[in-house]
């Protein structure tokens, strides 16, 4: 980047926390034991990994390419696991982006790899409707957009909705976040650089973190803004922007890297506080590296969760390649430090009523780039973080998940009692999608069962970038004190069959989307968008978001909204903000509470 470039998006500098100091590069070079060869093989990523390099001719990458978006461009719910690498250099060829899909730059800095041509994501439905464009990623490198599908010069389109990481990318140009003014339902910017305009259009609800722009335009419900230089002017609720201007404690996803020698390295970012903008303004982002060979590669088809917990006992980090894998118990994570991270959406079932993983209580370990599965037989829980009743401080060294997504139903029946369980103090989540299904496979009101989305039981925990939606209770329960979400979004189930079936307590009709129990006595919460579908008469909910009245907990720009023609929403947050309506619309906001 040149330095007209830096002048122009400049961002406040990152503070590293003590946690990378010298004594993280001794744990973490004491907790890998396996030594070093010579001369690193190669690494076996497995045949759902297409690597391509400069020297390669552009038509024999563009046929592979189409090849893969052949098979995912409306493979909502099928089995196709992919990940396309770039190794450094340039490219001029057109990648569109399907389902299951994740393309990657890998390079120390995104603009290590570009591609001049589209890189777009397309509404997978008709007329422009992006509402169920999921599960799809493009990570790490730098783009000079030909064009957008409408034609538009220099435009990027990303019409997109939930479980989208865009993260560590450079556009030189635009972007819109939506197909030609069509719906989509919500998405995530992270680390990325806009040199253009961001054009938000009928993007429901947007969260973007540590991001830089020229400028941002348009907004529909909820836009959060964290860590970002540059947000746009104007203040909730008209526009619905909610601004802050530093992300308090954060590390960047983990992602792989390629050196000059043709070695690979997973790059672990800083842990930094308070921080602004980009990580990577001058050049690489800052963090250690860890060599693959400190990594198991598995494979699906291939590797048992008893295999993989042989490898994790030996002191080995888990590099998952794209696929599906089937497991009969749990994957135990119980050393400090481990990177656990999945390329292509590598999805994780577990099929004998067992979690698909779990961690010990323990400093720095990290989740990245899974898909939590839920399989018929029910799951007590799908991913625990922390044994019940943990209590350890990891403040100096957080736990972290990074693009962790869950799906109970829609490829089939799936059944799970909560999805995430966090009991670990001090965890960070980093974008999640915790999905009970609404359409597919395998769904209905006694078929795709799950109670809860999310509980929190630990103390101080962050998460950014929250999507919960349709599970059967509450979306979110939280135990733990000195909680703090930036950015919800929520829609309550559509299918409860009648109000008995959809009622918390006496005389409360359904179930808060986002509740905080009683004894919390520190909680905040800033952006929340909370919304009903129901799909039959005479069902309601009572309130949107569900609280005690204590000073230390407090909720900063919320909107409910009821959608289609049936029911309502009688209050966003405890008896504050009055109801919604269908006819005509009606969608209550509330700035602040209390």
């Amino acid at each position: 980047m040149n330095e007209s470039m830096h002048s122009a998006h400049r961002s406040v500098r990152l503070h590293e926390v003590d946690l990378q100091s010298g004594l993280l590069l001794l744990l973490l070079a004491c907790s890998l034991s396996t030594p070093l060869a010579a001369a690193t093989p190669k690494p076996d990523f497995g045949p759902n990994v297409l690597i391509f390099n400069p020297s390669m001719p552009p038509a024999a990458i563009q046929v592979q390419i189409d090849k893969v978006y052949a098979v995912q461009q409306r493979s909502e719910f099928g089995p196709a696991r992919n990940a396309l690498f770039f190794l450094p250099g340039d490219y001029r060829v057109d990648v569109p982006v399907g389902f299951y899909t994740q393309v990657l730059g890998l390079g120390a800095s995104p603009d290590s790899v570009h591609i001049t041509g589209n890189v777009h994501a397309d509404a997978s439905r008709p007329r422009n409707n992006a509402t169920c464009t999921f599960w799809r990623a493009a990570e790490g490198f730098s783009v000079t957009p030909a064009g957008g599908a409408n034609g538009t010069s220099g435009t990027m389109q990303w019409a997109v909705s939930q479980a989208v990481p865009f993260r560590r990318m450079h556009v030189l140009g635009n972007i819109v976040l939506h197909q030609n003014g069509g719906w989509a339902s919500g998405g995530w910017m992270s680390d990325s650089l806009i040199d253009g305009n961001v054009g938000a259009g009928p993007q429901q609800q947007w969260i973007s973190r540590n991001s830089e722009w020229g400028s941002w335009t348009g907004a529909n419900w909820n836009m959060v803004f964290v860590g970002v230089p540059n947000p746009p002017t104007g203040e909730w609720p008209a526009p619905p922007y909610t601004k802050i201007a530093q992300t308090p404690i954060v590390r960047e996803k983990p992602f792989l890297e390629v050196d000059a020698q043709g070695d690979y390295s997973v790059r672990v970012p800083s842990l930094v506080a308070n921080s602004a903008g980009i990580t990577w303004h001058a050049g690489a982002t800052p963090g250690i590296s860890i060599p693959i060979a400190r990594f198991y590669i598995a494979h699906p088809g291939v590797d048992t969760a008893a295999t993989l917990n042989a490898q994790l006992a030996q002191g080995k980090n888990l590099l998952f390649t794209p696929g599906i894998y089937e497991l009969t118990e749990a994957i135990r994570v119980t050393r400090p430090n481990t990177v656990v991270m999945g390329l292509g959406f590598a999805t994780l079932r577990p099929i004998n009523g067992t979690a698909a993983m779990t961690t010990e209580d323990v400093d720095g370990v990290i989740l990245a780039g899974l898909l939590f599965d839920a399989a018929p037989t029910l799951s007590p829980v799908l991913l625990q973080i922390g044994p019940d009743g943990s209590h350890l401080s990891h403040a100096k060294n957080p736990i972290s998940l990074h693009d962790v997504f869950f799906r109970v139903g829609g490829a089939g029946v799936g059944r799970a009692g909560i999805n995430l369980k966090i009991n670990s103090n001090d965890t960070i989540v980093d974008h999640t999608w915790i999905w009970r299904a609404d359409h597919g496979a395998g769904v209905g009101w006694n078929l795709n069962a799950s109670a809860n989305g999310l509980l929190v039981n630990g103390n101080n925990v962050t998460i950014y970038g929250l999507f919960v939606e349709h599970h059967q209770q509450f979306q979110v329960l939280w135990n733990g004190n000195a909680g703090r979400t930036y950015f919800y979004q929520s829609e309550i189930p559509y299918d409860p069959p009648d109000q008995a079936s959809y009622s918390s307590a006496a005389g409360t009709n359904g179930w808060a989307s986002y509740k905080v129990a009683d004894q919390v006595t520190t909680h905040e919460a800033w952006g929340l968008g909370i919304y009903s579908v129901f799909r039959h008469p005479n069902v309601t909910l009572s309130r949107a978001i569900e609280v005690p009245r204590v000073p230390g907990v407090r909720f900063h720009h919320m909107i409910t909204v009821a959608l289609d023609n049936l029911g309502e929403i009688g209050n966003v947050i405890d008896s504050t903000g009055g109801p919604t309506s269908t006819k005509p619309r009606v969608t209550p906001k509330v700035t602040t509470f209390p």
